[in-house]
């Protein structure tokens, strides 16, 4: 009987030891669960339906259930990720618009060719990654709720704004210190700069009096390119 339980005792013990091994071996595979993946990737699957939504029906009228609902998950779930609308609004933006601007921060900083030829670059860039996408809605809907959430305002003009205007303002001087750029006040030109790109982007989300065939946006684009470098470059 002894000897039966020592050899049994033994067995366990392999048992235990085999087992472990292959736990550790399926813990280390490469390749993980689907359902793990789906985990690791709904941060963005919110975002994405948190920006459709905002656009679509604006910041007042979105609905963290719908959000929740239209990205798959619970709104429990939500929660585990951001801890209000507000919250998610601001993860939008510093995940869709901000890493945008720092791209075209560096672009500016390594840009070997003209000021026109950077001009250019830098505002059909604009175009491609915001103008021709869903974060185009984002400016109408600041201006039209901006009055009724100041906080959200004041963040969206520091984080955005403010250092949308540094980023063509530094363009701008970059053409000046070059000789290529008539020399006025560089941070009232860089809002001028501004103004139209944001009607374009307004008038794409806009309907009636206001709306303007989407066709013809890059027209409107090429045009006004073509005014702005008229009026900024020094013709030798």
């Amino acid at each position: 009987m002894i000897a039966f339980l020592c050899e049994l005792r033994v067995i366990i013990g392999n048992y235990a030891v085999s087992h472990q091994l292959i736990t550790s071996e399926t813990m280390s595979c490469p390749f993980k669960p689907k359902w793990e993946r789906r985990k690791e990737a709904r941060p963005q699957e919110l975002l994405a339906a948190a920006l459709d939504l905002f656009v679509e029906r604006g910041f007042a009228a979105t609905r963290l259930d719908d959000v929740a609902t239209a990205a798959g998950v619970s709104k429990g779930t939500l929660y585990l990720y951001f801890s209000s609308k507000e919250d998610l609004f601001k993860a939008v933006v510093r995940e869709s618009i901000i890493p945008l601007i720092g791209e075209a921060e560096g672009m500016i900083g390594e840009f070997e060719g003209t000021s026109e030829e950077l001009f250019r670059t830098m505002m059909t860039t604009w175009w491609q990654n915001m103008g021709m996408t869903q974060l185009s809605g984002l400016p109408k809907l600041m201006m039209a709720e901006a009055g009724n959430f100041p906080e959200l305002a004041r963040f969206y003009q520091e984080e955005v704004v403010n250092r949308g205007e540094r980023l063509v303002a530094t363009m701008l001087e970059r053409g000046v210190q070059r000789g290529e750029i008539r020399s006025f006040d560089l941070e009232v030109d860089a809002r001028l700069l501004i103004a139209p790109m944001m009607m374009m982007m307004m008038w794409k989300h806009s309907a009636g009096v206001c709306m303007v065939e989407e066709h013809k946006l890059n027209d409107y684009l090429e045009r006004y390119i073509d005014l702005a470098l008229h009026g900024l470059m020094i013709r030798k």
